[in-house]
């Protein structure tokens, strides 16, 4: 392992996805991602008497389900590294108090799952922790109750606005060989252009995962085309757009269709989530699921991922402040 650039590391020492897991709410399994998921839940309170109780029942499932599919039991995992986007992280940190395993709480807000695979991939590739688990989760009623309004309200949607994600995914990193490789990341910097609109998410977070983007290609000496696929988390559609439009302005060359968004393909348009699905879960989920599928198939030989974050609570967002937003980097190559 070494680092390269301002911001980037290259994984030398081995770092290997060798299995994941994700479990999705029924609006998922329902839309055209949902035969990728492990587990479609149908009740999503999930036996529980509260939407935060069931978000950390989502996220245990998620993690147990890829222990499983590794052959490892939970005693010999090394670490957790996770988070979700309640306060104090508490599905994630819940799950952990019954899992047992040491853990490293994350957050990136909806970026989670890609910063906890870089830093777990950190830990494995040094040798100082192996093997690990990276995992993410969001449940739609609980990010509404704390980040928005009640449910109850049945308040309208501008288009604009996004569709947490219910949903958890899962990823085992090893430091014996797979056909799966984290090759290498970035680190995000906050980014901020002073957007307020909480509705209108993808326009704060497309300037960070652009920045994150440049910074990644500077630092590893290449150019787009290296990768069949640059994946964002949950743009959303209109945040898609705009991060094309940024990219096209400093890369003349871009090709067309390179990018492709969580998010915007969560749903269908039929669902009405209007611009598409948000959340840790989304890309946690979509990763864990549709991605890996594509790797192990051979549709993809190697991709970036750039997880996007909006770093903002209740408490900023009552104050006035705007919405800085931060993204991470993991690229994944098939062996």
């Amino acid at each position: 392992m070494k680092r390269t650039g301002e911001r980037s590391i290259l994984f030398e020492g081995g770092a290997y996805v060798s299995a994941s897991a994700c479990v999705a709410g029924k609006k998922e399994g329902e839309g055209p991602l949902g035969d990728t998921f492990d587990e479609i839940i149908s009740d999503d309170l999930l036996g529980t008497d509260t939407w935060e109780k069931a978000e950390s029942e989502l996220f245990k499932k998620a993690v147990k389900m890829c222990a499983e599919k590794s052959g490892k039991m939970m005693d010999e995992i090394g670490a957790l590294f996770a988070g979700d986007l309640n306060a104090q992280i508490i599905s994630s940190g819940f799950a952990a108090r019954e899992l047992g395993v040491p853990f490293v709480g994350m957050y990136g807000a909806c970026s989670t799952m890609i910063e906890s695979m870089l830093t777990g991939a950190v830990f494995v590739s040094s040798g100082a922790i192996t093997p690990v688990i990276a995992a993410a989760s969001s449940h739609f009623c609980t990010a509404e109750r704390q980040f928005r309004t009640p449910l109850e309200l049945g308040t309208q949607r501008p288009p604009s606005a996004q569709w947490t994600a219910t949903a958890a995914g899962a990823c085992m990193i090893d430091g014996i060989k797979t056909e799966i490789q984290i090759e290498s990341g970035t680190i995000g910097r906050v980014i901020d252009l002073k957007i307020k609109d909480a509705a209108h998410m993808g326009a704060a977070m497309a300037p960070a995962v652009a920045d994150t983007l440049f910074g990644h290609l500077s630092d590893l000496a290449i150019s787009l085309t290296e990768y069949d696929r640059i994946i964002t988390g949950d743009l959303g559609k209109y945040g898609l757009e705009i991060l094309k439009e940024l990219v096209k302005k400093k890369m003349k060359d871009c090709p067309s269709g390179l990018f492709y968004d969580c998010g915007a393909n969560l749903y269908s348009d039929e669902q009405d989530t209007h611009a598409g699905g948000s959340g840790c879960g989304c890309i946690a989920g979509v990763l864990a699921g549709h991605i890996m599928n594509q790797l192990k198939e051979g549709t993809y030989q190697k991709i970036l991922l750039l997880g996007s974050g909006a770093m903002m609570s209740v408490t900023s967002s009552l104050q006035g402040e705007s919405i800085p937003s931060i993204s991470y980097a993991i690229s994944l190559k098939r062996c």
